[in-house]
């Protein structure tokens, strides 16, 4: 943390409403976002954030300052977002939507060219929504490590930070998501060769 985030801390601490908006400007966008590809759409992830806003802003008091301030922020909105989810299986009444939001070139996979057909550019779109509906189906746990690692971009350790387990549970639970994409899209999109999709080896 530098000085300046430091200062927000501190006055944040004390009550401060603008220096806790100045605070958490620039990761707004990020929070967001893993709240979109956790929940899988737009509506859940404002209310998430909202919710989870509300809850740095009201716990900011007892930040120890011991991890920075976006791990600690990115934590409480995975976790906000969890048990959001958990609360609706419990009411029995989640319903997983049949597409993932998402934004252009946060998957990697094979870019469409600009000499495709209109038939080939068709099953192009129809394997990216197998992938992202594949994601989204995926087991709660290892959907937030594939959304966090894969999509987000955070190193093995930012994860373990985040989520508050080890590195080995981290790269244990990825391998395992990732392996079940693998066998989903194998069946889904009738693959001979499961690496002609594939969720991305990141390295730190």
């Amino acid at each position: 943390m530098n000085d300046i985030e430091k200062l927000l801390i501190k006055k944040s601490k004390s009550g401060d409403i603008e220096a806790f908006e100045q605070l958490i400007f620039d990761y707004q966008k990020k929070a967001y976002n893993i709240a979109l590809r956790i929940m899988g759409n737009q509506e859940d992830a404002k209310d998430m954030c909202q919710e989870a806003f509300i809850r740095i802003y009201k716990s900011i008091e007892g930040f120890k300052e011991q991890s920075s301030f976006s791990t600690w922020m990115y934590r409480i909105i995975t976790n906000v977002c969890l048990d959001e989810i958990r609360k609706k299986k419990r009411n029995d009444a989640v319903s997983m939507d049949s597409t993932f939001e998402t934004q252009d070139g946060e998957m990697h996979f094979e870019v469409a060219s600009e000499d495709d057909s209109p038939e080939e550019a068709y099953i192009r779109a129809e394997k990216k929504r197998a992938i992202l509906r594949a994601i989204n189906e995926l087991n709660e746990e290892y959907k937030t490590a594939i959304v966090l690692r894969d999509i987000q971009g955070f190193s093995y350790e930012e994860i373990a930070n985040i989520l508050c387990c080890s590195i080995g549970t981290v790269k244990s639970r990825i391998n395992r998501g990732r392996n079940i994409l693998k066998d989903k899209l194998r069946t889904v999109l009738e693959l001979s060769n499961p690496s002609n999709v594939y969720i991305a080896e990141r390295r730190d």
